[in-house]
């Protein structure tokens, strides 16, 4: 067994709240980069560089990417051989946040459903938990903006429409969503087990890197595909128009019952803010 104690989990939350949402993720700025190069548009092209200056900006001043510091989300991955002592390890992951949103003078949106009222203090965090064999403990973050968010979706499609139902599902959804989500997005698509679920892997998706390829060579093609037809649309950066609607589109595909074809789309902005430890 090996023993992980709470500060050390609190002062990595707080570090990874700060980090992301004051640092872009070098993926996404070469991306930035990338599409400013291949861009027709003018108005397109100045929307990225300003997108640039202001990631820029944020690292210098240490000033938040975006008005909008989310929700925390968190994927934890922790080993059947690790013992944190301390706390009760979601109230940790919590004080981790507390303290990183105070800290970095980060905007708090957590609020009651009904009153609005706000929590102050932008927890409680959102966390997933995944038990797994080892003895270490994996903490992703992500910071959830609600431009975003609202412009997501899960739906149960039938087996019959198969790739075709999902891929006309997806590409509504962007073209519905429009300018709202900050464009150019990053699109989270999960695909298989219950409706739940589906939405839950198409969130973890977005934690996966702008230049990486899914292992499964079928899935990667999918991926491929969808992101030049939603790029067709013509949307652009901040819907001015071009070639740049998405960054990228990351699937995670899963069995589901011989019923059911759930399809999740989780849409993310072009502050694509996510950090990752391990202890």
């Amino acid at each position: 067994m090996r023993t992980i104690q709470a500060k050390d989990i609190i002062e990595a939350v707080a570090s990874m709240c700060i980090k992301a949402n004051t640092e872009l993720p070098d993926d996404v700025r070469a991306k930035f980069e990338q599409a400013m190069a291949e861009e027709d548009s003018p108005s397109a092209k100045e929307v990225l560089r300003q997108l640039l200056e202001n990631a820029d900006l944020a690292a210098e001043t240490k000033l938040p990417l975006c008005q909008d510091t989310g929700l925390a989300v968190f994927f934890v991955e922790i080993g059947e051989d690790v013992v944190v002592e301390g706390g009760n390890l979601k109230e940790i992951i919590n004080e981790g946040v507390r303290r990183g949103y105070g800290d970095g003078f980060l905007r708090k949106s957590s609020c009651d459903p009904f009153t609005r009222a706000n929590t102050g203090d932008n927890t409680p965090a959102i966390i997933h938990f995944d038990i797994v064999p080892g003895d270490r403990l994996k903490i992703s973050y992500m910071a959830k903006g609600g431009g975003a968010e609202n412009m997501s979706r899960v739906t149960m499609l039938a087996p019959a429409q198969g790739w075709e139902g999902i891929k006309k599902y997806v590409i509504n959804r962007v073209a519905e969503a429009g300018p709202n989500p900050c464009p150019p997005t990053i699109i989270g698509i999960g695909i298989g087990g219950t409706f739940d679920h589906a939405a839950r892997i198409s969130k973890k998706a977005l934690l996966r890197r702008l230049d990486d390829t899914h292992p499964d060579p079928q899935i990667a093609a999918m991926e491929k595909e969808l992101e030049e037809d939603i790029n067709q649309l013509g949307i652009g950066p901040m819907g001015l128009g071009g070639k740049t609607t998405v960054l990228g589109v990351k699937m995670a595909v899963e069995p589901c019952h011989l019923a059911s074809l759930p399809l999740a789309v989780n849409v993310q902005c072009h502050s694509q803010r996510h950090e990752e430890v391990e202890l």
